[in-house]
């Protein structure tokens, strides 16, 4: 049964920082291509970040150079560190994977960033 189970999000000033955890159980994490999306109220989901199982990254531009993608496979672990947060930041965060040729996503954590 495969699972991502996402953690760290909650409300902060603008400027500040978050870590975003995503735990997965079920799959071979350490051979999957892992994302971040988010979801802000009346908008698309959107893809945030992405890394590859070979620790390649790539990101919206509305993010680089703020947030930083990374993986410790021991730990079945992504992570997404989130600095200079904006108010337009405010959104649902979820972590996605595509495992036995389907899409799983995570229940999502709320990031909300005050002005």
């Amino acid at each position: 049964q495969v699972q991502l189970v996402e953690s760290g999000g909650g409300l902060v000033q603008a400027g500040g920082s978050l870590r975003l955890s995503c735990v997965a159980s079920g799959f071979s994490f350490g051979y999957s291509t892992m994302k971040w999306n988010r979801q802000a109220p009346g908008k698309q989901r959107e893809s945030v970040a992405v890394i590859t199982a070979g620790g390649t990254t790539s990101y919206a531009d509305s993010v680089k150079g703020r947030f930083t993608i990374s993986r410790v496979n021991a730990k079945n672990t992504v992570y997404l560190q989130m600095n200079s947060l904006k108010p337009e930041d405010t959104a649902a965060y979820y972590c996605h994977t595509v495992a036995y040729g389907r899409d799983y996503w995570g229940q999502g954590t709320q990031v909300t960033v005050s002005s």
